[in-house]
Formats: C-alpha cells, sequence, structure tokens
C-alpha cells in the first residue's frame, strides 16, 4: 500500500513541479475518480477473497472457486461503466467535482485518461487480494513496487523530457497499473494457483453477498473522494485555488498514510477470516491486538516526522514559493493529522468486522467515516475556524468513529470474551 500510494504522491510532485499551482489544484479535483475506482477494486476484490477464504477454510472448495470468476466477472461490468464515463461526461465530471476556468483544462485530460484505464484498476485490485490470500503475499507485493517505481519513471520522462502535461502524468500511472498485472499473472503462468476462472452461472445474489464483505472498503475510499471534493469547496470559498492547492498537499500525503493503515487492515483479513472459519478465536484476538498496536505505533511516528518536517515537505511541493500556499499547507499538516490517530483504529475496525462477516458493523463503521459526520462538521467549524475549522473536522470525525469503533469491539459476541 505505500508503493500503491506513491501513484498520488508521484504525480502530485512531478506536477507540482511542472505545473505550479494550478496543476496541483487539477489534481485535487481529480483524485475522487482515483478513489472512486479503487473503491470499488477493493469492493469487489477483498470482498471476494474474503468470502473465497471463508469457503475454502470450510472445506466447500467448489463453491469457493466459483467466487473468482463472479468477481472478475462484477469487476468487468464496473470497469465498462467507468469507461463510457470517461467517453462521454469527462468535462461535466470535472467541472462536478470543481474544476474552473484556469483548471478544467488540465483536470478534464487526467480525468479521462484514468477512466480509461479502470480496467486494470479492478483487475489489479481483485488479483492482488485473491493472491495474497492465495499463500502468495510477496507476489502481490512485488507487483505493487513494480507499478509503483514505473510509475514514478514514467511520470518524469513524460512530464519532463516530453511535456506532455496532466494527460502524460495519468498516463504513467495507467501504464504502471498494467505492468503490475503484468507481474500479478505470474502466479498462473506458474500454476501456483489454487483457484481460476471456472464454468458457473452469473448469480447476482452471490455477487451482492461478497460485495457487502468488501463494502467497507469502498466506503473508505468514498469517503476519501467525498470528503476531498467537501473540503475543495469549502475551500475554494475561503482561500480560492491556492488554498486547494495547500489542501492538495495536506490530502495527498494523508493519503499515503491512510493507504499505510489500509495495509495493515488488508494484511490482516486472511489471517482473521481464516481464524473465523475454523472457530480460532485465539488467532483472532491476538491479530486484532496487533493490528492495533501497529497503527497506533505508525500514527504517532508518522505524525512526529511531518510535524518536525513541515516546512520541508511543503517545499518540495511548492515549486512557486508561493508564502501563502507554504503557511496554510505547514499548519494543515501540523493539525490535520492528529486524527491520524484515530483514523488507523477505524480503518482497521472496518477491516475487522468485514473480515468475521460481520458487514454490517464494518459499514457503520465506514459510513460514518465518509459524509455522515465529517461534512456538517467541515461546513461550520469552517464557518467559524476558517481554514482552521478544515483541519479540525477531520480530527474530531476520526475522534467520534473511534470511539463508536471500540464500543463495538466490546459488545461484539464474536471476541467479548478475549477483551474480557
Amino acid at each position: 500500500m505505500v508503493c500503491f500510494s506513491s501513484y498520488i504522491l508521484a504525480d502530485t510532485f512531478f506536477i507540482a513541479n511542472a505545473l505550479g499551482s494550478n496543476g496541483l489544484a487539477a489534481l485535487n479535483f481529480s483524485i475522487p475518480i482515483f478513489s472512486l475506482l479503487q473503491g470499488f477494486g477493493l469492493m469487489i476484490g477483498i470482498g471476494g477473497a474474503t468470502k473465497y477464504t471463508i469457503l475454502k477454510s470450510k472445506g466447500e472448495d467448489h463453491e469457493a472457486n466459483s467466487i473468482f470468476t463472479l468477481s472478475l466477472i462484477a469487476g468487468f461490468f464496473i470497469a465498462v461503466f467507468f469507461v463510457a464515463i470517461g467517453v462521454f461526461f469527462t468535462t461535466p465530471l470535472a467541472k462536478m467535482l470543481g474544476a474552473d476556468a484556469d483548471t478544467l483544462p488540465l483536470a478534464a485530460p487526467y480525468i479521462q485518461t484514468v477512466l480509461y484505464f479502470s480496467p486494470f484498476f479492478m483487475l489489479s485490485s481483485i488479483l492482488t487480494a485473491f493472491i495474497r490470500n492465495d499463500d502468495n503475499p510477496k507476489l502481490a507485493m512485488s507487483a505493487m513496487v513494480t507499478g509503483s517505481l514505473s510509475n514514478i519513471v514514467l511520470d518524469y520522462i513524460f512530464l519532463f523530457p516530453l511535456s506532455m502535461g496532466m494527460f502524460g502524468a495519468a498516463l504513467a500511472t495507467g501504464l504502471s497499473l498494467v505492468l503490475g498485472v503484468c507481474v500479478l499473472s505470474l502466479h498462473f503462468w506458474k500454476k501456483k494457483n489454487k483457484f481460476g476462472l471456472y464454468k458457473c452461472k452469473i448469480q447476482i445474489w452471490k455477487i451482492m453477498d461478497f460485495s457487502l464483505l468488501g463494502s467497507s472498503a469502498l466506503i473508505s475510499e468514498l469517503s476519501f473522494a467525498i470528503v476531498l471534493i467537501a473540503f475543495n469547496l469549502v475551500i475554494l470559498k475561503i482561500e480560492g485555488n491556492i488554498g486547494v492547492a495547500a489542501y492538495g498537499i495536506v490530502a495527498n500525503i494523508a493519503f499515503v498514510a491512510l493507504l499505510i493503515f489500509t495495509g495493515v487492515a488488508q494484511g490482516i483479513q486472511p489471517l482473521i477470516s481464516k481464524g473465523y472459519g475454523t472457530s480460532d478465536n485465539v488467532l483472532v484476538e491476538q491479530i486484532l491486538k496487533y493490528a492495533i498496536a501497529l497503527v497506533l505505533l505508525l500514527a504517532f511516528a508518522i505524525y512526529g516526522i511531518l510535524n518536525l518536517y513541515s516546512t520541508v515537505i511543503v517545499a518540495a511541493f511548492n515549486s512557486e514559493a508561493d508564502t501563502t500556499l507554504a503557511l496554510l499547507a505547514a499548519n494543515g499538516i501540523r493539525v490535520h493529522f492528529i486524527g491520524l490517530i484515530f483514523a488507523g483504529v477505524n480503518i482497521v475496525a472496518a477491516a475487522f468486522f468485514s473480515a468475521i462477516a460481520n458487514a454490517k458493523t464494518a459499514l457503520i463503521i465506514a459510513t460514518l467515516r465518509s459524509g455522515v459526520l465529517i461534512i456538517p462538521a467541515v461546513i461550520i467549524l469552517s464557518t467559524i475556524l476558517k481554514m482552521d475549522g478544515v483541519w479540525i473536522s477531520f480530527v474530531l470525525t476520526e475522534l467520534i468513529v473511534s470511539v463508536l469503533s471500540i464500543i463495538f469491539f466490546i459488545k461484539n459476541s464474536i471476541y467479548i470474551e478475549q477483551l474480557n
């Protein structure tokens, strides 16, 4: 997930230095599409892989094997939908996300190109989840590393020597996903797979069933997209495109941190699902405790590093040396990232309940982190405290949800004995 986050972070760095604050603002208007594609891919991939692992653990091999085929079918139709949006609705979509006369010529080609690569977003997420659950996490990580490194190299080539602008940045992302999928395909070529394509009926209820298990991952990604859109629109009224650019720096660095937590959450899923499927409550308890301890440790470490080097970090994305941009972004890092301490717990909580097939609780946690709480918070607090209110709204939302997550942990019948 650290490698995956470099797709956005590399685009942010190279676009900021090649196209300045307007390019950075345009990217920030475009990122919700990236999150949306990632969210649907994770919903199908994690949901399908979770169902596959639980069924395999119970010895229901035939039923488990059909899940992979249904996952690919679902991913295909979702990808077709997004490609169609890219063909017919790119400009209206860019305007809806907040792009204006200055940023629309930059945002539209980025959004359109990313949407054209929708099939590879879906395929990458689905294959990664299933291959990781098929006892080959090293290959899944190798694919991510290959994709992220190639994205960095291609970003530099397309944006500087070739001067391809926002289209080049999006093309680099898409081609890197293609390379990652090629690496993942080695799992089949080397015949290490215990799953594969099986002839089966397209049963919508089965797709909905495992999609529900992955819905918390979708909602988590949607929450980032929804928050990004809401924050962009609020900040536009307060500080204009410079404010959006400053938020772009903060949000994209936060995206890296949140994906690190997502990596922990995805890492525990196969182990938790296996423990749940075999009624091994000791394993379930241990993995949960380790995951929460790890995300808390990571959150404090990330906050300490960012707070210490906030000026240097902001300068790396501020090629025009804009004073207002620097001050807004540095202050945002100091305040906004306090929320990471609580966000890590919430992401692990949603993944945990999903892994034990408690989709309802996972969905509640993920939904509360999205627009349900944070949008009213940012509107109210920004009216009173301006930009400080924008940064504080994230912290307050994650704090409230983390309290509820702890309550859900305590009340859940699966592991209440272990916690007591």
